[in-house]
């Protein structure tokens, strides 16, 4: 087959178009930087903004189907960006698909579309869409998510997965930023350390994402619907990120802010940042206070029905490959030095 697969130059990009390829597909990239490395593994790259219409709309020519893995992620920054990349961007590839004739769209969302601000436990896909939103991530992203599932038609059929928290190696955002903060001291327990939240092993999003597209031979099967993803069981957030960092030898996260006080100092460092227009992101947002110290876990029974998706990668097999990764890349010597 011919598969366009937009971000294939990122983190959980690249496992797809790493999966495509062992599969034999005919594989092109979208995205803004050349990958030079990709192309060499005989993969095109379009080099071009998601938000670039004509570019989108011309590189959906002749594919069989479409990863849609583009987007903004972050808590932080102008809305008209987010929306710029992850609405826009969508509708570009919506457009593209329906021109072009392409007969699968497979839409990486988030989680994040279902934020209602509190706890999320053992939440299924009758969660309705979230309406007080504190990020304009989760807000751009269920809108986009929206408009591709209330296009799938038996020209178009389009499914949307929801992987929450994607990690392993080769991940440059959420692993990384998390140890830096820990090895500076700036990283706090937020609450009583003790809520529970869902990850997704990077392979195992990537594998449901094909998954995803054989389920669409089928219709009526997972065309037109959403999908969380995670692994088997969630995690205790901080005793995870504790053990990862004592496997790194990085000193672990002992000091605790109550999440009141995490979500006040929230508040108030979003209004100076905003009042001053500071660029860089605050160390302590309300959502990231929500996020770090609530509940947020997922029933995936939808994903093992319909997709037939059961994780591969274990969170254990998937730690000590995360860590052997990390210390062969030599990113950590003398971790326990300040």
């Amino acid at each position: 087959m011919r598969i366009l697969v937009t971000g294939g130059g990122g983190f959980l990009g690249r496992y797809i178009v790493k999966r495509l390829l062992e599969r034999g597909h005919s594989v092109t990239i979208l995205g803004r930087k050349p990958q030079p490395d990709l192309a060499d593994k005989g993969v095109k790259v379009v080099q071009a903004d998601i938000a670039d219409e004509a570019a989108v709309v011309e590189a959906c020519w002749g594919q069989d189907v479409v990863y849609h893995v583009a987007a903004l992620a972050g808590i932080w920054g102008p809305r008209e960006t987010y929306f710029r990349a992850n609405v826009v961007g969508t509708r570009n590839v919506l457009k593209g698909c329906k021109e072009q004739k392409v007969r699968k769209l497979i839409y990486t969302s988030t989680p994040s579309v279902v934020f209602s601000g509190g706890s999320l436990q053992n939440a299924d896909e009758s969660q309705p869409y979230g309406t007080r939103w504190l990020c304009h991530y989760a807000e751009t992203k269920a809108i986009a998510e929206a408009e591709v599932l209330s296009a799938n038609c038996p020209d178009l059929r389009t499914v949307a997965l929801r992987p929450h928290l994607i990690w392993g190696p080769g991940d440059n955002h959420l692993i990384p930023r998390v140890i830096a903060r820990a090895r500076t001291g700036r990283l706090r327990i937020v609450g009583d350390g003790k809520n529970r939240v869902d990850i997704t092993h990077v392979e195992n999003a990537a594998d449901a994402h094909l998954l995803a597209e054989k389920a669409l031979d089928e219709p009526g099967r997972a065309d037109g619907k959403a999908y969380f993803l995670a692994q088997e069981e969630p995690i205790v957030l901080w005793e995870w990120i504790n053990d990862l960092l004592r496997r790194l030898d990085v000193p672990v996260v002992e000091k605790q802010i109550s999440f009141a006080a995490a979500y006040r100092l929230g508040s108030v460092l979003e209004t100076v940042f905003r009042t001053l227009r500071l660029r860089n992101e605050p160390p302590m947002t309300r959502f990231l206070a929500i996020q770090l110290a609530k509940d947020h876990f997922f029933d995936i029974s939808a994903a093992r029905r319909d997709l037939d998706y059961h994780p591969r990668k274990t969170t254990e097999q998937g730690v000590r490959e995360l860590v052997e990764d990390l210390k062969k890349a030599n990113r950590f010597p003398n971790s326990r030095s300040r």
